[in-house]
């Protein structure tokens, strides 16, 4: 008999809820849930999470902790990731979301991000063995992680989040500057350990909302379906084309484009940018996108 596991993952822009089992080293989903609450949005460094942004994100919560309770939930492991580790009021928000839902939120690290990340990408990729290069397009920062199979080689974390640059550089030639400078940075700490001959073989893969919607976009795809999101291959150009398509776009506009969610019709811009840069900064031509991440890695801790 298994126990019924569930993982919290809050993000900056989505907070994200999984019960289910741990079979075999695999995860075994009962249920997954998730709403975008925009918790960075109106984030700024003197008063940390914005008032709307935190009942926003509250609501959710409480929402959770009700299915949890429905589902039976033996176990739970609750993360939170860069806007409440960066938030002057974070742990008030920590000490709220206890009270009012039972939940304990753990604020977790970049690196463990990345870490947790990567064991949840690997457990849901159709070929496991050889070196990766993931990446988690994030609401306020990116993680990069070079991998040989589950074996974690350098992971970092870059102050590139979705939602950060686009409420802080409104244009795309600031924000082209602010990725670039970032990447050459990860580029030296590769280089530096002796890691960066690794990407030449390494297969690209991008998880994430930002990954999960280009493929969605690509495939046309008007009810998500993770299962056909999850290994799509997209390639560089039919990137770029999606890029070229939306970005003349109001975000009205892009809302009627299928496979573009509701809440990332102006986010979705810098997240492409993410993407492209990366591509194009590391020499990789195709990316394998992945709807498993850092909330299944969670999950996958609870089940050993």
């Amino acid at each position: 008999m298994h126990d019924v596991l569930a993982s919290i993952d809050l993000g900056t822009n989505t907070a994200r809820l999984l019960i289910g089992k741990v079979e075999g080293g695999a995860v075994a989903p009962i249920l997954i849930k998730r709403r975008i609450t925009r918790l960075g949005g109106g984030f700024t460094r003197e008063a940390g999470i914005s008032p709307e942004a935190w009942q926003r994100s509250l609501d959710a919560l409480i929402d959770f902790a009700a299915e949890m309770k429905r589902g039976g939930v033996t176990r739970l492991r609750a993360v939170a990731t860069s806007a409440v580790r960066d938030a002057v009021n974070g742990a008030a928000f920590c000490s709220e979301v206890i009270d009012r839902t039972g939940i304990r939120l753990e604020v977790i690290d970049g690196e463990e991000e990345g870490l947790l990340t990567l064991a949840g990408v690997i457990s849901g990729l159709n070929r496991k063995e050889g070196d990766f290069f993931v990446f988690d397009v994030g609401g306020g920062s990116t993680e990069y992680t070079l991998a040989e199979s589950r074996r974690p080689l350098h992971t970092e974390s870059l102050p590139l989040g979705v939602v950060r640059l686009t409420e802080g550089k409104p244009d795309v030639p600031a924000m082209e500057e602010k990725i670039g400078r970032e990447l050459a940075g990860l580029g030296k700490h590769l280089e530096g350990n002796g890691l960066r001959g690794r990407l030449d073989g390494a297969t690209l893969v991008g998880t994430a909302g930002t990954a999960t919607t280009l493929a969605a976009i690509s495939l046309q795809m008007t009810d998500y379906d993770y299962r056909r999101v999850n290994n799509h291959v997209l390639t560089r150009d039919e990137i770029g084309r999606i890029f070229a398509m939306l970005l003349p776009l109001s975000s009205e506009e892009r809302l009627t484009v299928p496979g573009l969610e509701k809440g990332r019709e102006d986010l979705i811009i810098a997240g492409i940018l993410i993407t492209l840069k990366t591509m194009d900064a590391f020499g990789f031509d195709r990316m394998t996108v992945s709807d498993f991440g850092l909330l299944e890695g969670v999950l996958l801790g609870l089940g050993v």
